[in-house]
């Protein structure tokens, strides 16, 4: 997580803000899927609470997210650059920059995924309502908000 800003700074420039360190939370197998992925948690930066903001930079050939959706979170992103694959349980389509999606709590699944030989830069934007459940209608993985950190478990409830 980055380090949250002093009280005083109102506005820095995105890039300023330290990429995530820490690997993705997701167990093995899916962890390593992610790899390739770099996050700035500019929410986090700025200490917001009520939702989170990420400056997002996926490297060619590289995924976002696992196929997924939120029981009560909703999503939103914004593509500054290059040309992701947005993919979900209804289909494709290649976004460019200026477009954006969202995704409404228990919605379609979706993830982006960059299949070009360029990097794809965008902004997610989620909520953080306490007790989200993701679904993964692809993989052996749910996943539940517990205390801000996400807990993952088999779909028959067995624990990673």
């Amino acid at each position: 997580m980055a380090e949250r800003a002093k009280q005083n700074v109102v506005a820095v420039d995105a890039m300023s803000v330290p990429p995530r360190t820490t690997p993705p939370p997701h167990p093995e197998p899916f962890g390593s899927r992610l790899s390739k992925r770099q996050k700035r948690a500019l929410g986090d930066f700025f200490g917001l609470t009520n939702f989170g903001v990420n400056l997002t930079r996926l490297a060619p050939g590289a995924e976002a997210s696992l196929l997924h959706r939120h029981s009560k979170q909703d999503e939103f992103v914004y593509v500054l650059e290059g040309e992701p694959t947005l993919v979900t349980d209804e289909g494709e389509m290649v976004l460019a920059p200026g477009m954006c999606a969202g995704f409404p709590a228990a919605g379609i699944a979706h993830l982006i995924v960059n299949r070009t030989a360029k990097d794809v830069v965008y902004l997610e934007v989620g909520d953080r309502t306490a007790g989200d459940e993701g679904f993964y209608p692809q993989d052996d993985l749910q996943a539940q908000m517990v205390d801000g950190k996400w807990v993952f478990t088999h779909k028959d409830g067995r624990p990673y």
